[in-house]
């Protein structure tokens, strides 16, 4: 497929979820994919996205053969529903898929020789794993392409996914790895912020004085980090002066094993990702 990375080719969104939808909208603020094709199971939400300039909102509670249509005149199909249904859906869509298309499954646990089965030879197929922050234009995307997919194929992948943030393009067999870190990444800092509020409240402050302080010091810290570039090990020492307060509450958190709780956690949605490709 030979595209100049600024002008992007039909795509269908087969799923217009939370992730669907949000690399729609960023599509479309992109200004790149001139023609965009989303399918939904209800009327209700394919209704919401047709209210986004220039896309095609199709629904199956409306036609059960949306998935096909939108299939059928797109370059690049994401397949971006539940992993449990991933398979039907590729079988639905399988024999109207246009000579050269690109198939993306966004679906956890899958791996690529499960899409490539259904579509059969010589069908490009990749495998991202985006973040929620796609709502926002600022996600982390992993890459993984598949053995018929060419490097013109991945570029136009990549220039896809990069209307919404970041791309890091890994071998299949860090996708799962990849995902326990930047795709799990978001609920693990929402879980810092809640207790560190909890921690306000605790402290006497009112409900909006300790969220207000605690989302806009992650917020500020995070800016701090994006703007110089430091290394996140080096802002914290600057802000962890000898013997100011900072110090031991560093000193606490660290006595509490952070590392092996984040190794804890993130092998155990790695065990869960493992188990979904098994189909378990």
């Amino acid at each position: 497929m030979s595209h100049a990375l600024h002008d992007l080719p039909s795509v269908a969104i087969l799923g217009g979820g939370s992730i669907g939808g949000a690399i729609l909208r960023s599509l479309v603020r992109s200004g790149q994919a001139p023609h965009v094709t989303v399918t939904s199971r209800t009327a209700a939400r394919a209704g919401e996205l047709a209210g986004i300039g220039g896309v095609t909102s199709l629904a199956l509670e409306r036609d059960t053969s949306a998935n096909r249509v939108a299939a059928a005149d797109a370059d690049i199909v994401l397949i971006s529903v539940k992993p449990l249904l991933a398979p039907d859906v590729l079988r639905e869509i399988a024999s109207v898929l246009r000579p050269g298309a690109v198939v993306v499954s966004l679906a956890a646990g899958i791996r690529i020789e499960t899409f490539e089965e259904v579509v059969g030879e010589g069908v490009p197929v990749l495998r991202a794993m985006p973040n929620t922050p796609a709502v926002v234009g600022k996600a982390v995307t992993g890459l993984a392409a598949g053995s018929a997919a060419s490097a013109a194929d991945v570029a136009i992948v990549r220039a896809l996914f990069e209307t919404c943030g970041v791309v890091i393009e890994v071998a299949e067999d860090q996708i799962d790895a990849l995902t326990t870190i930047s795709g799990s990444g978001p609920a693990y800092v929402f879980l810092l912020i809640e207790e560190l509020t909890e921690a306000a409240r605790g402290k006497g402050f009112s409900d909006v004085e300790a969220r207000l302080m605690v989302e806009q010091t992650f917020i500020g810290a995070a800016a701090l980090l994006d703007a110089t570039g430091e290394d996140p090990a080096e802002l914290r020492r600057r802000v962890t002066s000898p013997k100011g307060t900072t110090e031991p509450a560093i000193a606490v958190l660290q006595s509490a094993r952070l590392d092996g709780v984040f190794a804890e956690a993130t092998d155990a949605a790695l065990a869960r990702a493992k188990e979904l490709a098994a189909g378990a």
